[in-house]
Protein backbone atom coordinates (compact mmCIF):
# COMPACT_ATOMS: atom_id res chain seq x y z
CA UNK A 1 0.00 0.00 0.00
CA UNK A 2 0.62 3.79 -0.38
CA UNK A 3 0.82 4.28 -3.68
CA UNK A 4 -0.68 7.07 -5.83
CA UNK A 5 -0.38 11.23 -5.17
CA UNK A 6 -2.05 13.17 -3.03
CA UNK A 7 -3.87 15.57 -5.46
CA UNK A 8 -5.58 18.47 -3.23
CA UNK A 9 -7.43 19.83 -6.78
CA UNK A 10 -8.96 16.06 -7.46
CA UNK A 11 -10.18 15.72 -4.01
CA UNK A 12 -12.22 19.27 -3.72
CA UNK A 13 -13.67 18.06 -7.16
CA UNK A 14 -14.43 14.48 -5.34
CA UNK A 15 -16.21 16.60 -2.56
CA UNK A 16 -18.31 18.56 -4.50
CA UNK A 17 -19.33 15.83 -6.40
CA UNK A 18 -19.86 13.70 -3.37
CA UNK A 19 -21.28 16.85 -1.71
CA UNK A 20 -19.21 15.89 1.57
CA UNK A 21 -20.12 19.11 3.02
CA UNK A 22 -23.48 18.92 2.71
CA UNK A 23 -23.75 15.11 4.30
CA UNK A 24 -24.82 14.35 7.99
CA UNK A 25 -22.25 12.05 9.47
CA UNK A 26 -25.02 9.03 9.00
CA UNK A 27 -24.99 9.70 5.56
CA UNK A 28 -21.05 9.80 5.11
CA UNK A 29 -20.40 6.63 7.47
CA UNK A 30 -22.58 4.30 6.10
CA UNK A 31 -21.42 1.01 7.87
CA UNK A 32 -23.72 -0.02 10.32
CA UNK A 33 -20.72 -2.70 11.66
CA UNK A 34 -17.30 -3.13 11.35
CA UNK A 35 -16.47 -3.02 7.52
CA UNK A 36 -14.25 -6.25 6.85
CA UNK A 37 -11.42 -4.85 5.35
CA UNK A 38 -10.93 -2.56 8.50
CA UNK A 39 -11.47 -5.82 11.12
CA UNK A 40 -7.88 -6.16 12.68
CA UNK A 41 -9.14 -10.07 13.11
CA UNK A 42 -6.03 -12.25 11.56
CA UNK A 43 -4.29 -9.23 10.58
CA UNK A 44 -0.48 -9.88 10.62
CA UNK A 45 1.30 -6.78 9.40
CA UNK A 46 0.87 -3.43 7.86
CA UNK A 47 3.20 -1.78 5.96
CA UNK A 48 4.88 1.68 5.26
CA UNK A 49 7.08 1.27 2.22
CA UNK A 50 9.09 2.85 0.26
CA UNK A 51 8.81 3.40 -3.75
CA UNK A 52 9.97 4.93 -6.82
CA UNK A 53 6.95 7.17 -6.79
CA UNK A 54 7.66 8.08 -2.49
CA UNK A 55 11.32 7.30 -2.29
CA UNK A 56 11.37 9.09 1.48
CA UNK A 57 8.00 7.55 3.11
CA UNK A 58 6.89 8.92 6.52
CA UNK A 59 4.47 6.44 8.34
CA UNK A 60 1.54 8.26 10.17
CA UNK A 61 -0.93 6.12 12.19
CA UNK A 62 -3.80 8.20 13.22
CA UNK A 63 -6.28 6.51 15.81
CA UNK A 64 -9.49 8.59 15.88
CA UNK A 65 -12.09 7.94 19.07
CA UNK A 66 -15.19 7.08 17.78
CA UNK A 67 -17.38 6.68 20.80
CA UNK A 68 -20.03 9.24 21.70
CA UNK A 69 -19.67 12.72 20.41
CA UNK A 70 -15.88 11.89 19.35
CA UNK A 71 -17.48 10.66 15.66
CA UNK A 72 -17.72 14.91 15.27
CA UNK A 73 -13.78 14.14 14.24
CA UNK A 74 -13.94 12.55 11.75
CA UNK A 75 -16.73 14.06 10.00
CA UNK A 76 -15.13 17.09 10.17
CA UNK A 77 -11.88 15.26 8.80
CA UNK A 78 -13.85 14.02 5.79
CA UNK A 79 -15.59 17.58 5.21
CA UNK A 80 -12.69 20.22 5.83
CA UNK A 81 -9.46 18.70 8.05
CA UNK A 82 -7.61 16.13 5.91
CA UNK A 83 -6.80 17.92 2.75
CA UNK A 84 -5.94 20.66 4.52
CA UNK A 85 -3.96 18.36 6.76
CA UNK A 86 -2.57 16.58 3.50
CA UNK A 87 -1.58 19.62 1.89
CA UNK A 88 0.09 21.23 4.27
CA UNK A 89 2.33 18.80 5.49
CA UNK A 90 3.26 18.06 2.11
CA UNK A 91 3.76 21.80 1.55
CA UNK A 92 5.80 21.99 4.61
CA UNK A 93 8.34 19.94 3.08
CA UNK A 94 7.44 15.99 4.09
CA UNK A 95 6.99 15.00 0.57
CA UNK A 96 5.59 11.12 1.05
CA UNK A 97 3.39 11.17 3.99
CA UNK A 98 1.32 7.56 4.38
CA UNK A 99 -1.42 7.74 6.60
CA UNK A 100 -3.54 5.16 8.01
CA UNK A 101 -6.49 5.43 9.66
CA UNK A 102 -7.98 3.37 12.90
CA UNK A 103 -11.13 3.78 14.96
CA UNK A 104 -10.77 3.30 18.55
CA UNK A 105 -13.72 2.39 21.05
CA UNK A 106 -14.30 1.03 24.66
CA UNK A 107 -12.53 -2.99 24.40
CA UNK A 108 -14.85 -3.53 27.91
CA UNK A 109 -17.47 -1.97 26.12
CA UNK A 110 -17.95 -2.33 22.31
CA UNK A 111 -17.99 -4.87 19.84
CA UNK A 112 -15.57 -3.56 17.64
CA UNK A 113 -12.84 -1.46 19.85
CA UNK A 114 -10.43 -1.40 17.10
CA UNK A 115 -10.90 -1.00 13.14
CA UNK A 116 -7.37 -0.76 10.82
CA UNK A 117 -6.85 0.71 7.67
CA UNK A 118 -3.78 1.14 5.03
CA UNK A 119 -0.99 2.98 5.05
CA UNK A 120 -2.03 5.02 1.91
CA UNK A 121 -0.70 8.41 0.36
CA UNK A 122 -3.38 9.20 -2.30
CA UNK A 123 -6.52 11.44 -1.91
CA UNK A 124 -8.99 8.53 -3.39
CA UNK A 125 -7.64 5.90 -0.86
CA UNK A 126 -7.43 8.19 2.08
CA UNK A 127 -11.08 8.95 1.84
CA UNK A 128 -12.34 4.99 1.29
CA UNK A 129 -10.56 4.34 4.56
CA UNK A 130 -11.77 7.08 6.51
CA UNK A 131 -15.07 6.86 5.18
CA UNK A 132 -14.91 3.23 5.97
CA UNK A 133 -14.71 3.28 9.93
CA UNK A 134 -17.42 2.66 11.49
CA UNK A 135 -18.74 4.92 13.81
CA UNK A 136 -19.85 2.72 16.73
CA UNK A 137 -21.13 5.33 19.13
CA UNK A 138 -20.32 3.02 22.26
CA UNK A 139 -17.99 3.57 24.93
CA UNK A 140 -19.23 3.41 29.03
CA UNK A 141 -19.19 4.21 31.91
CA UNK A 142 -15.78 2.89 32.55
CA UNK A 143 -13.82 5.72 32.94
CA UNK A 144 -11.92 5.77 29.56
CA UNK A 145 -11.17 4.21 26.20
CA UNK A 146 -8.94 1.92 24.82
CA UNK A 147 -6.61 4.49 23.13
CA UNK A 148 -3.71 2.13 23.95
CA UNK A 149 -5.39 -0.69 21.09
CA UNK A 150 -3.51 2.12 18.78
CA UNK A 151 -0.02 1.72 20.83
CA UNK A 152 -0.70 -1.89 20.76
CA UNK A 153 -0.77 -2.29 16.94
CA UNK A 154 1.71 0.24 16.03
CA UNK A 155 4.48 -1.90 18.38
CA UNK A 156 3.49 -5.12 16.88
CA UNK A 157 1.88 -5.09 13.60
CA UNK A 158 3.75 -2.73 11.45
CA UNK A 159 6.77 -2.33 9.64
CA UNK A 160 7.71 0.93 8.04
CA UNK A 161 10.88 1.90 5.88
CA UNK A 162 11.19 5.16 7.29
CA UNK A 163 12.29 3.20 10.59
CA UNK A 164 13.84 0.11 9.39
CA UNK A 165 15.91 2.46 6.28
CA UNK A 166 16.82 5.40 7.98
CA UNK A 167 15.82 5.30 11.46
CA UNK A 168 13.66 7.91 11.62
CA UNK A 169 10.64 6.99 13.54
CA UNK A 170 6.85 6.95 12.65
CA UNK A 171 4.02 9.14 14.05
CA UNK A 172 1.33 7.45 16.54
CA UNK A 173 -1.02 10.01 17.15
CA UNK A 174 -4.29 9.58 19.14
CA UNK A 175 -7.66 11.53 19.53
CA UNK A 176 -9.99 11.85 22.10
CA UNK A 177 -11.66 13.19 24.98
CA UNK A 178 -11.69 10.33 27.47
CA UNK A 179 -9.11 8.78 29.96
CA UNK A 180 -6.82 5.62 28.62
CA UNK A 181 -8.05 2.54 29.53
CA UNK A 182 -5.16 1.00 32.22
CA UNK A 183 -4.69 -2.33 30.96
CA UNK A 184 -5.20 -4.84 28.27
CA UNK A 185 -6.05 -8.27 29.10
CA UNK A 186 -4.55 -11.73 26.72
CA UNK A 187 -8.19 -12.55 26.12
CA UNK A 188 -9.78 -9.11 24.53
CA UNK A 189 -6.67 -9.16 22.14
CA UNK A 190 -6.82 -12.91 21.34
CA UNK A 191 -10.82 -11.85 20.84
CA UNK A 192 -9.56 -8.85 18.48
CA UNK A 193 -6.25 -10.01 16.87
CA UNK A 194 -7.48 -13.92 16.33
CA UNK A 195 -5.52 -17.05 17.18
CA UNK A 196 -2.07 -16.72 19.06
CA UNK A 197 -0.01 -16.91 22.69
CA UNK A 198 -0.82 -13.29 24.22
CA UNK A 199 -0.15 -12.11 27.70
CA UNK A 200 -1.90 -9.06 29.50
CA UNK A 201 -0.14 -6.49 29.36
CA UNK A 202 -0.13 -2.97 30.85
CA UNK A 203 -0.97 1.04 29.39
CA UNK A 204 2.72 1.77 30.13
CA UNK A 205 4.12 -1.68 28.28
CA UNK A 206 2.16 -1.18 25.76
CA UNK A 207 3.48 2.38 25.28
CA UNK A 208 7.01 1.54 25.57
CA UNK A 209 6.27 -0.50 23.02
CA UNK A 210 4.87 1.80 20.29
CA UNK A 211 7.76 4.37 21.29
CA UNK A 212 10.59 2.15 19.82
CA UNK A 213 9.52 2.56 16.65
CA UNK A 214 6.82 5.52 16.46
CA UNK A 215 6.97 8.92 18.15
CA UNK A 216 3.23 8.66 20.44
CA UNK A 217 1.43 11.54 21.23
CA UNK A 218 -2.32 11.83 22.15
CA UNK A 219 -4.53 14.94 21.05
CA UNK A 220 -7.09 15.64 23.94
CA UNK A 221 -10.55 17.37 22.70
CA UNK A 222 -11.39 20.04 25.21
CA UNK A 223 -14.60 21.28 24.10
CA UNK A 224 -16.84 18.23 25.24
CA UNK A 225 -18.00 17.76 28.38
CA UNK A 226 -15.76 14.51 29.56
CA UNK A 227 -12.48 16.49 27.94
CA UNK A 228 -13.14 19.55 29.87
CA UNK A 229 -12.41 17.42 32.82
CA UNK A 230 -8.70 18.79 34.47
CA UNK A 231 -8.05 15.20 35.68
CA UNK A 232 -7.96 13.64 32.51
CA UNK A 233 -5.46 15.98 31.23
CA UNK A 234 -3.50 15.69 34.06
CA UNK A 235 -3.45 11.78 33.60
CA UNK A 236 -2.62 12.29 29.81
CA UNK A 237 0.33 14.50 31.19
CA UNK A 238 1.59 11.81 33.98
CA UNK A 239 1.47 9.32 30.64
CA UNK A 240 2.79 11.55 27.63
CA UNK A 241 5.02 14.59 29.15
CA UNK A 242 5.31 17.59 26.09
CA UNK A 243 3.91 14.50 23.73
CA UNK A 244 0.01 15.72 24.98
CA UNK A 245 -1.48 18.22 22.56
CA UNK A 246 -5.44 19.33 24.12
CA UNK A 247 -7.13 21.18 21.35
CA UNK A 248 -9.65 23.59 22.70
CA UNK A 249 -11.24 22.66 19.41
CA UNK A 250 -12.06 19.62 17.54
CA UNK A 251 -11.86 21.72 14.20
CA UNK A 252 -7.86 22.63 15.50
CA UNK A 253 -7.09 18.58 15.00
CA UNK A 254 -5.59 19.12 12.04
CA UNK A 255 -3.41 22.05 12.42
CA UNK A 256 -2.27 20.19 15.78
CA UNK A 257 -1.29 16.99 13.31
CA UNK A 258 0.39 18.94 10.99
CA UNK A 259 2.30 20.54 13.50
CA UNK A 260 3.22 17.31 15.10
CA UNK A 261 4.83 16.02 11.89
CA UNK A 262 6.44 18.75 10.75
CA UNK A 263 8.24 20.21 13.61
CA UNK A 264 9.13 15.93 14.18
CA UNK A 265 11.52 16.23 9.97
CA UNK A 266 13.68 17.63 8.76
CA UNK A 267 13.42 18.02 5.09
CA UNK A 268 16.11 19.65 2.33
CA UNK A 269 15.64 23.04 0.81
CA UNK A 270 17.89 24.47 -1.73
CA UNK A 271 20.39 27.79 -0.90
CA UNK A 272 21.47 30.73 -2.97
CA UNK A 273 23.91 28.39 -4.79
CA UNK A 274 21.67 25.46 -5.32
CA UNK A 275 23.24 23.11 -3.02
CA UNK A 276 21.06 21.43 -0.21
CA UNK A 277 20.72 22.04 3.41
CA UNK A 278 19.16 20.69 6.13
CA UNK A 279 16.66 22.62 8.09
CA UNK A 280 13.85 21.34 10.52
CA UNK A 281 11.19 21.57 8.86
CA UNK A 282 9.23 24.06 11.44
CA UNK A 283 12.00 26.73 10.26
CA UNK A 284 11.55 25.81 6.59
CA UNK A 285 7.86 26.24 6.91
CA UNK A 286 8.64 29.62 8.47
CA UNK A 287 10.93 30.37 5.59
CA UNK A 288 7.49 29.53 3.16
CA UNK A 289 4.97 32.07 4.87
Amino acid sequence: MGGGAYSTSDRLLRSTACDYVGKSSQELFVNRNINSAMNPYGVTIRESRDSAEHPNSVAILLGLDVTGSMGSVPTFLVKQGLPELMDSIIKGGVADPQLLFMGIGDHECDRSPLQVGQFESSDALLDHWLTNIYLEGGGGGNGGESYMLAWYFAGRHTATDCFEKRGRKGYCITVGDEPNLRSLPAATIKGIMGPGEYQSLSAAELLDSAQKTFNVYHVHIGDTSAGADQKTVRGWQEMLGANLVVAQRRTDVADIIRGIVLKGEVVERPNGDGAAVLLPAAQAEDMML
